[in-house]
C-alpha cells in the first residue's frame, strides 16, 4: 500500500480544551448519495474516542507547504491533544468542529457509521459542509510527505 498516492488531512473534533486531532492519509470518497467519505483512525488515538464521543468530526485536506502541520499532527514533534492547534488558524463553523483556515479544503461530517476492524476504527462521514480554496494538495507515497510538481 506504500505504493499507492494518497492525500494528507488532519481529521478533529471537540472544542475548547477538548479538541482531538490527528494527520491521516486514509481518506476516501464512498458516494454522492448521501455525500459520504470514510477514515480510518487507530483506535489507540486519543482523536478516535473523542469522534465517537462527540458525533461529528471535521477534515482538513493539506497544502504542499504544509507538511509541518502534517508532522505536528502526526506527533513527531511530541506535542499531543489541545496543544497541536497552537499553530495554524483553526475555524469552527456549521458543526463547531475544528477546520483549517489554510487548507485546500475542509469537510464537516456527522458520523452516520462505525466499525473496528483490526487496530484501526473505520468512520463514515455525512458531509453536511464543504469550503474548497483550491491549490496543491500535500501527499504521502512510500512513507515520504510531497508536493505535487
Amino acid at each position: 500500500m506504500r505504493n499507492l498516492a494518497s492525500g494528507v488531512a488532519i481529521v478533529a473534533t471537540g472544542t475548547a480544551a477538548e479538541r482531538r486531532g490527528l494527520t491521516v492519509s486514509s481518506v476516501t470518497s464512498i458516494c454522492m448519495e448521501p455525500p459520504c467519505l470514510l477514515v480510518g483512525i487507530s483506535a489507540a488515538s486519543q482523536t478516535h474516542d473523542a469522534i465517537l464521543a462527540n458525533g461529528i468530526f471535521g477534515v482538513s485536506i493539506l497544502s504542499g507547504d504544509q507538511e509541518h502541520l502534517a508532522q505536528r499532527f502526526a506527533g513527531l514533534d511530541g506535542v499531543r491533544g489541545i496543544e497541536r492547534f497552537n499553530v495554524g488558524g483553526w475555524d469552527q463553523v456549521i458543526l463547531d468542529v475544528p477546520t483549517l483556515q489554510t487548507a485546500v479544503c475542509t469537510l464537516e461530517c456527522v458520523l452516520y457509521r462505525h466499525e473496528v476492524v483490526g487496530s484501526h476504527g473505520i468512520f463514515v462521514g455525512r458531509i453536511v459542509a464543504t469550503r474548497s480554496d483550491g491549490g496543491d494538495p500535500l501527499i504521502n507515497l512510500r512513507g515520504r510527505l510531497r508536493k505535487l510538481p
